[in-house]
């Protein structure tokens, strides 16, 4: 596929904190999705709900906000990666042909370097961490470089997802606790749960692209049934969830502190539109919401146990 130049740049690059930097380093921030907060937080937020969970500790609020720097990093990483491995598919997916690898924006070199560049910010953030929570944080990078082969080989990436975006719930626990225990088990495997559901969501939008191409998900997977299957995940979710709560404070203020959660979920299904692709981005993205809901939930049960 071939493009005139002026079809390379997307709208995107023209407007809003994009726009306003240098034109050389517009391919650059697209390439680390600088304009899509939403995977920073959704990276995030597992983390900051075990930190909270286990009682924030001494160093609360300043592993909350090293979470945070490292989950933008990584994140911001992880796009690289991804469309360093993807180049030649986004270039045949309308969605994604105008990303900067694939449009030839950013050259594989450029895309490497700025790819080292975000790993070292991961390596400042690991390094604050205690040895235990520095152990799990290096062993999620084999999972995270093995994420973008999945929808290659099997129609459930958005499992494989799962392992790699709730990873940080097994980080923020011990960086607290200094253990692993069966509560941030738990917690993991409900979030887990959470982002097989949403990201299933997010790839309602690329059925008919994927399909023509080859690449599996799990919206493919489940075809007609998508909304069942993502308010199952949702469930699932929030049996483990209240599961891991329980274990911190056995009484009634779980359920109801998981409320919200379970309410705003959902709501999520009830008014999803399977087949209308702006109001699929709109749900997935309502999950940064409800990451802040359970953060709340978590905070509550783990400073008052």
């Amino acid at each position: 596929m071939t493009f005139e130049p002026s079809d390379i740049v997307p709208d995107s690059e023209r407007r809003g904190l994009i726009g306003a930097l240098p034109a050389s380093l517009r391919p650059y921030a697209s390439l680390m999705r600088l304009d899509r907060p939403i995977g920073a937080w959704l990276l995030y937020w597992p983390g900051a709900w075990a930190v909270a969970l286990a009682g924030l500790g001494p160093r609360g609020m300043t592993l909350l906000l090293w979470l945070g720097l490292g989950a933008w990093a990584m994140r911001s990483a992880g796009c690289v990666w991804n469309d360093i491995v993807d180049r030649d598919l986004d270039r045949q997916v309308e969605r994604t042909r105008l990303r900067p690898l694939a449009s030839g924006r950013v050259t594989l070199r450029g895309a490497w370097a700025l790819l080292a560049a975000l790993c070292l910010i991961g390596l400042i953030v690991l390094l604050q961490l205690p040895p235990l929570a520095e152990l799990v944080a290096l062993a999620s990078l084999a999972p995270v470089a093995a994420y973008p082969f999945m929808k290659r080989i099997t129609w459930w990436p958005q499992t494989w997802l799962g392992l790699v975006f709730s990873w940080a719930a097994l980080v923020g626990w011990p960086a607290v606790r200094g253990e692993i225990g069966a509560t941030v088990l738990l917690l993991y495997a409900g979030a887990i749960a959470w982002v097989i559901g949403y990201d299933t969501i997010y790839a309602l939008q690329d059925r008919e692209d994927d399909a023509l191409v080859g690449v599996r998900s799990s919206a493919l997977a489940l075809g007609s049934r998508a909304r069942a299957g993502i308010a199952g995940f949702y469930a699932v979710a929030l049996c483990f969830w209240a599961a891991a709560l329980w274990r911190v404070r056995p009484d009634g203020l779980v359920l109801i502190a998981l409320l919200p959660m379970a309410l705003h979920l959902g709501s999520q299904v009830l008014r999803l539109k399977a087949d209308d692709a702006d109001d699929a981005l709109a749900r997935f993205r309502s999950n940064r919401f409800a990451g802040l809901l359970m953060f709340l939930a978590c905070l509550v049960v783990g400073t008052t146990s």
